[in-house]
């Protein structure tokens, strides 16, 4: 019978879902592995199953762990709502895990989550950013409260909404035979070398999905993981990109990168998704709410 459940298992249980190992949870939590072990222990034996499958000193969330994920996270979000309920300044409070893919964690993130902080006076956020694929797997783990990406997703747990958008555009380096048109056709890009992000970008994905499928013959030149070195690499002659006016504007306006014009919708929308099962504590819910209203004005 499940009746003598704690906070501090519960803690235990998402520390261990999150890292993997008993190791890593206890130094998350700052206790022995002993300690959690046994916390852990005691959680499964008044629960009368498993929460895990033991596979090579890793510690895999097995189906009945999956019912409970949810709900701990709702509970253990709902005890910090209680203990900051009579907080003086009764102002938003709880720590708020925000992911962003490359392009808005670089480019969009930082003025969003300033203009958050002065309009709310919370302060207590952390920013993620990695590529849309791994932003979502963190979600779909409860690693992460919010993200918000830039290719849409299908994944079954994840809500998405648009909450924004930016305009894409094709560069090349200054010295590039096509830099000094005017306009140019689509047909001129036959044959042509182009450096990408790594699966799992929404950048590329955006250029597999709007551009490449115009092309007969493309090929890929390299594949990198940041958009510096993308802007680095077309600047110096090695082909050509796809990325975000907003990432390529600083590079266009010192003249290491040339923008092509061509006569193609580059619009791009920015997506904002919460888990579907996600406790949506009021600090989340205003958050979210601040997302679909926020504009930038810089």
């Amino acid at each position: 019978m499940a009746s003598n459940i704690s906070l501090k298992q519960l803690n235990v249980f998402m520390a261990i879902t999150q890292n993997n190992t008993l190791t890593a949870a206890a130094e998350t939590l700052f206790l022995s592995k002993a300690a959690v072990s046994m916390a852990l222990g005691e959680l499964e034996k008044q629960i009368g199953h498993a929460l895990f499958d033991r596979v090579n000193n890793r510690l895999i969330l097995n189906q009945e762990g999956q019912k409970l994920l949810p709900l701990a996270d709702e509970l253990l979000q709902r005890s910090d709502d209680i203990r900051h309920l009579f907080d003086e300044q009764q102002g938003l409070s709880g720590q708020l895990h925000v992911g962003a893919s490359d392009t808005i964690g670089n480019q969009v993130a930082p003025y969003l989550l300033s203009d958050f902080r002065r309009q709310t006076l919370h302060l207590s956020q952390s920013l993620f950013i990695s590529n849309s694929a791994l932003i979502c797997q963190k979600l779909v783990d409860y690693e992460l409260d919010i993200a918000l990406i830039e290719g849409k997703t299908l994944h079954p747990e994840l809500i998405s909404t648009q909450f924004s958008s930016d305009e894409m555009c094709i560069v090349c380096s200054p010295s590039h035979p096509l830099a000094q048109q005017s306009s140019v056709s689509i047909g001129a890009l036959e044959q042509s070398q182009w450096i990408l992000r790594e699966p799992g970008s929404g950048t590329r994905e955006f250029f597999l999905r709007t551009v490449a499928p115009r092309l007969e013959h493309w090929h890929e030149a390299f594949e990198l993981n940041t958009t510096e070195a993308i802007i680095n690499s077309v600047s110096a002659g090695l082909g050509l990109a796809c990325l975000s006016q907003l990432a390529a504007q600083a590079a266009l306006n010192d003249g290491r990168l040339t923008q092509l014009h061509f006569p193609l919708d580059m619009k791009r929308r920015y997506w904002l998704l919460v888990h579907k099962e996600k406790y949506q504590s009021p600090l989340l819910k205003q958050f979210i709410q601040f997302c679909h209203q926020w504009q930038r004005t810089d």
